[in-house]
C-alpha cells in the first residue's frame, strides 16, 4: 500500500496534544505508512480501510494507545493487544509509555495494522455477546418484577440498548449504588430511551 495522506481535519488533535504529543506522531506516521484514510471521530484520530474503522489512536493519563477495533480476531504473537476490562467485546488497546517503544514496535504494529486490514478485507466479524448473556443485576429484577410497565418497555429496547443498561447497572460493585442507577433510569427506559439518550 502506498502511504496515505494526514488530514487537516485531524491535525488539531495532534497540535493540541499537551501530553503524548512525540508518540502520537510517531503512531499517525506508521498508520499512514500502512495506507489508510485518515478521519476524525469520537474526538481522536481513526484510520479507516474502505470506510471501516480499523484503528484508533488515543491517549490517557498513564498511557497512549492503538485502538484496534476488531483486535479480538487479532492474532496476537507477541501477546501486546490488551483487553480494556472484561466487558469490551472486540477491540483491543497497544498501549505506550514512551516514543522509544514505539520506535522499536514499528514493524510489529504495521504487522498487526495489515492483519487488521486483512480481517476488514475478509469481513470477519466478532461474535459479541447476546443481551441474554449479561445478567440481570437483582436490584433491576425487582423491579422488573413489581412494574408490569417497566418490564415490556425494557423488553421494547434494542438490544443494544438492553445490554448498554445491564452492563451499566452490574458495573457498580456495591447493591446500594446498583439500584441507585436503575432506580435513576427507570424514566428514561419507560421512554423507550438508552442509557445516552
Amino acid at each position: 500500500m502506498t502511504r496515505s495522506e494526514t488530514n487537516p481535519d485531524v491535525d488539531f488533535f495532534f497540535d493540541k496534544a499537551e501530553q503524548w504529543h512525540t508518540e502520537f506522531d510517531k503512531l499517525r506516521s506508521i498508520i499512514l505508512d500502512c495506507g489508510l484514510t485518515e478521519a476524525l471521530k469520537w474526538g481522536n484520530p481513526c484510520y479507516l480501510y474502505q470506510n471501516s474503522n480499523i484503528v484508533l489512536i488515543h491517549g490517557f493519563k498513564e498511557y497512549c494507545a492503538l485502538l484496534f477495533f476488531k483486535g479480538a480476531l487479532l492474532n496476537d504473537p507477541n501477546g501486546i493487544l490488551i483487553q480494556q476490562t472484561e466487558n469490551v467485546q472486540a477491540a483491543r488497546q497497544i498501549r505506550f509509555t514512551n516514543a522509544r517503544e514505539i520506535t522499536k514496535m514499528e514493524r510489529v504494529l504495521k504487522a498487526y495494522i495489515y492483519e487488521a486490514i486483512e480481517v476488514e478485507r475478509a469481513g470477519l466479524k466478532v461474535k459479541l455477546k447476546k443481551t441474554e448473556d449479561f445478567p440481570v443485576p437483582e436490584e433491576f429484577q425487582v423491579k422488573l418484577d413489581k412494574k408490569p410497565a417497566l418490564k415490556k418497555a425494557f423488553e421494547a429496547l434494542t438490544p443494544g440498548r438492553q445490554s448498554a443498561y445491564l452492563y451499566y447497572f452490574n458495573q457498580a460493585k456495591q447493591s446500594k449504588t446498583r439500584a441507585a442507577r436503575v432506580e435513576k433510569y427507570i424514566p428514561q427506559i419507560l421512554k423507550g430511551k438508552g442509557l445516552d439518550d
